[in-house]
């Protein structure tokens, strides 16, 4: 008995070149033989089907991470680290994408906390001939790959807005070939440059913007290791102007005398869920019965990141930041503007259950995991620097299992064996807030009046003298910053990469 629903479509051929089709064949084969073709075998070795009818976006992106051999920095499954959709959830919540896609600058966004590097252009911003010098330059090469994002109805296709890789180009017959990660749909197949130009260059009604094409590529430095900033949270909007614009205004109008004057105006104005805004990022893993041991890998994430918190604690400007929330009586978890939680538990447990959803595959899903307790300890293991790690227990109602999160904590003092020994020292507050102004643009404090105030804030901010990894830290939040800041000016509209069924 036939069952209801669809199986697949029909490519329209004019315009398109179904590429499993004799002359698609052909037109792989000149490509080849012309050289823009090299991103292909990456690409196709990667290539993966939407899981969700509005999941063009996250496939797309999952499959250009992988082809790219970019490092998640945590599990999929089992023990493998492997990018895939459900992981893809640090600027949108994935029950938002999965009912509305994802838009354009929310998928930039993702790239890029992703790990990767990114170029990205509406067709306002650039042209054709722009678009297909960038088209060469990666399909002849295999680390750089372009995601395009376009209306199907310019190639006669059911649905609108929609996000593929694009897998090469032809150059004589001025064709690119489109890697539909709608493959229940239609299949890999062919376009001319000018339609697909013509399909980006489409005005989503919704918002009165033009669609456009992302660059990918492997960066040239490790993403941040200790901390990120978060687009996922409604407010970040608010805190990105906040940053960028309203601090330099700020700092140009006061007559400071003290960098403390500074530091209470730029704190205590602070945008409300602040604390959502910038985290650390934590390595959470299943508990094994028994077996309190940590691998050389884990041994050698966590000593990076401990050694990144460290060189931040003993920098000029954090001495200041600690002294203020001292002298405010407030201290780092204390401060409402934050939104920390009280103590290193109640923070974890949060972290154990986000990451028990993330291990048992159901990360955004209507699943949700609840700590049923949790356990500070320091691991002292073949005779290393004790290790903060906090067990948790999380339960979804039908199931429980153990959760640890390894804890990067600076070694400032002694570390004995009671939780109350190591709480305090893992990722806060003070440390939280002396990076971020470490990141904000060195032009945000040119506007001061006080001459010697503005050179003694220079020299606390300055990147130049940090220590290596701190300063590619710092460069790296200041880069998520002018992403951020694009992505608000731009007025991203929520609705490309709709469902299109």
């Amino acid at each position: 008995m036939a069952m209801a629903g669809l199986y697949r479509r029909l490519l329209p051929s004019p315009p398109a070149i179904d590429f499993a089709s004799s002359e698609g064949k052909q037109l792989f084969l000149e490509a080849i033989q012309g050289g823009t073709m090299e991103g292909f075998y990456r690409l196709i070795s990667y290539f993966q089907t939407q899981s969700e009818p509005a999941y063009c976006g996250l496939a797309s992106l999952s499959m250009v991470l992988n082809a790219l051999a970019i490092d998640p920095g945590r599990k999929w499954k089992g023990p493998w680290r492997w990018f895939d959709e459900s992981m893809l959830d640090c600027c949108e919540p994935l029950e938002k994408v999965k009912e509305k896609g994802i838009s354009f600058g929310k998928l930039v966004c993702l790239a890029h906390c992703a790990g990767a590097k990114v170029e990205a252009f509406r067709t306002n911003q650039s042209s054709i001939d722009d678009f297909r010098k960038y088209l060469i330059r990666c399909s002849s090469s295999d680390n750089c790959h372009v995601i395009s994002s376009y209306h199907r109805g310019i190639f006669k296709q059911t649905g609108t807005g929609h996000f593929s890789p694009i897998g090469g180009y032809h150059a004589g017959r001025d064709m690119a070939l489109i890697l539909d990660v709608a493959r229940f749909k239609y299949p890999p197949h062919w376009v001319p440059l000018s339609l697909l130009w013509e399909a980006m260059d489409s005005v989503d009604v919704a918002t009165g913007q033009q669609r456009g094409f992302m660059l990918i590529s492997r960066p040239h430095r490790e993403p941040g290791l200790l901390y990120t900033l978060s687009c996922k949270h409604e407010s970040w909007v608010g805190i990105a102007r906040y940053l960028m614009e309203d601090v330099p205004n700020l700092v140009k109008s006061k007559d400071f005398k003290v960098i403390e004057n500074v530091l209470s105006f730029v704190f205590k104005s602070l945008p409300s869920n602040f604390g959502e805004f910038i985290k650390w990022v934590a390595e959470v893993r299943r508990r094994e019965d028994g077996d309190n041991s940590l691998s050389q890998e884990e041994k050698g994430r966590l000593a990076v990141k401990e050694e990144v918190l460290k060189q931040v604690q003993e920098t000029g400007l954090f001495k200041h930041v600690v002294a203020f929330l001292s002298s405010v009586n407030s201290c780092c978890r204390n401060m409402p503007s934050l939104g920390h939680k009280d103590d290193l538990p109640d923070v974890a447990a949060s972290v154990c259950c986000q990451g028990a959803e993330i291990l048992a595959g159901k990360f955004g899903s209507s699943v949700r995991f609840c700590c049923r307790e949790t356990c500070v300890k320091c691991l002292n293991t073949d005779g290393d620097n004790p290790t903060t790690v906090v067990s948790a227990t999380v339960v979804d109602g039908s199931s429980q299992q153990g959760v640890d999160v390894l804890v990067p904590s600076s070694q400032m003092g002694d570390c004995g064996c009671g939780p109350s020994d190591c709480i305090g020292m893992y990722p806060a507050g003070n440390d939280i807030l002396t990076v971020l102004l470490l990141a904000l643009p060195t032009e945000t404090w040119s506007g001061m009046k006080d001459e010697k105030l503005s050179k003694e804030i220079h020299d606390l901010v300055s990147t130049e003298n940090l220590p290596t990894l701190l300063q590619e830290e710092v460069l790296h939040l200041r880069g998520q910053l002018h992403l951020l800041k694009r992505c608000q000016e731009n007025k991203v509209d929520e609705n490309l990469g709709a469902p299109q069924m």
